[in-house]
């Protein structure tokens, strides 16, 4: 039986935010496309849905970015912003990004990975308790975008911050976007100014001096202006989502415990665990998109204009997909695709990055602390219209 107060979701409320999962439940089964009123958008719930639409970027278009409040703004998107832009031109600048943002390159990161991890963790045994997101999981990506781009250690801190204080939000208030406020190129124009001078093995370094074939046929380099684009787009895209990920490991687990142990005893399924942590706790619950046509669905007609946000936490827990424990948390659970990385023209670029990221953090933590108890009376959500995960997350260890 349904509730009889109507279905309302609103990502600028932080309440609903504490639990948002009933709210998509009573979406799918009884208004599956749903309009906000209040901050004029649409809302897609279903598996299905969600999946044809992240595909079709023809109807669903990024050209005016993936956050609602950007989409609102019409604001003019810097040329490289790869989550803010359509094909063709999304894929000459994919095609050069994945050029120098290599598998190789990502997988030879991984022993400087662990010793950070291991270093961050070993000062941290024996203290009894300690906050794991200040502590440990808001370090672990900062530390691994300054080895990718080639930011010195004594900088990252700061350009963390600096990332993050863009995304947060007054609870209940919208992003200020304004062109400057969401790019910040700024930031990183001193390091491009002496990595021109002083290459360097780094990913800076090669968009630097990568060669590609423009939107006009024209072979050329990266401006100084583009490469501070790229550069800006994947300092902010690996810190925010990679830490709230750590951070729901650590508090999904506490509350599985049995499921942890399970782990502690099968370390093969770590990998496993992290993807369906993916699925059940997605660090991002919606994706925006502009309507470039006029769209039906269930009879309803979403006009050419119109904002939609798809709702990839909701599809991750869609029983039509994933069957009547679509809700349970579950590590030996059979995962093939989940919708927290996107799908098609947008995929995550730095999926496998944040995957390994987890992993060696996950491995290292277990090794260390088989078992944690969350404080959850201290535990505090971040304040964010685009990410849902842990500002504080304080823990006690044996």
């Amino acid at each position: 039986m349904s509730d009889a107060s109507p279905v309302y979701w609103d990502p600028f409320d932080r309440e609903i935010a504490r639990d948002p999962y009933p709210i998509y439940r009573r979406m799918r089964a009884e208004s599956p496309l749903w309009y906000n009123e209040r901050h004029d958008f649409y809302t897609l719930s279903r598996w299905d849905d969600v999946n044809k639409s992240l595909v079709d970027w023809q109807t669903f278009s990024s050209a005016r970015g993936p956050i609602l409040e950007v989409i609102k703004s019409n604001i003019e998107i810097p040329s490289g912003t790869l989550l803010m832009e359509d094909p063709p031109i999304h894929d000459i600048h994919r095609r050069l990004l994945a050029r120098v943002f290599t598998p190789r390159r990502v997988m030879a990161l991984e022993p400087e990975i662990r010793d950070f991890c291991v270093r961050s963790l070993e000062r941290l045994v024996g203290l009894g308790s300690f906050d794991l997101m200040k502590e440990f999981a808001v370090e672990v990506p900062m530390r691994v975008i300054g080895m990718l781009l080639g930011i010195p250690e004594a900088d990252q801190v700061a350009v963390r911050e600096r990332a993050d204080a863009k995304l947060r939000t007054e609870p209940g208030k919208q992003m200020k976007v304004s062109e400057r406020a969401l790019m910040d190129i700024d930031l990183f124009a001193d390091y491009i100014d002496w990595r021109v001078k002083h290459p360097s093995d780094d990913l800076m370094t090669a968009l630097i001096q990568a060669e590609f074939t423009d939107e006009h046929g024209v072979t050329r380099k990266l401006t100084r202006e583009e490469v501070l684009t790229y550069v800006t787009v994947l300092a902010g895209a690996g810190n925010e989502t990679t830490a709230r990920l750590i951070g729901w490991l650590a508090a999904v687990l506490d509350r599985h415990p049995d499921q942890r142990a399970d782990l502690v005893a099968n370390r093969e399924l770590i990998g496993n665990t992290i993807e369906e942590t993916l699925r059940f706790e997605p660090t991002g619950h919606a994706i925006g998109r502009y309507i470039t046509r006029d769209v039906e669905f269930y009879g309803q007609t979403v006009p050419k204009g119109s904002a939609m946000m798809l709702l990839v936490a909701s599809a991750n827990r869609d029983v039509t997909r994933w069957g009547e424990d679509a809700e349970r948390y579950d590590i030996r659970r059979k995962i093939d695709q989940h919708l927290t990385f996107g799908i098609g023209t947008h995929y995550c670029l730095g999926a496998s990055l944040a995957r390994l990221e987890a992993r060696i953090a996950l491995e290292e933590v277990l090794k260390r602390f088989p078992a944690w108890e969350v404080d959850w009376s201290r535990a505090e959500l971040s304040s964010t219209s685009t990410m849902r995960g842990w500002e504080t997350l304080p823990i006690s260890v044996a």
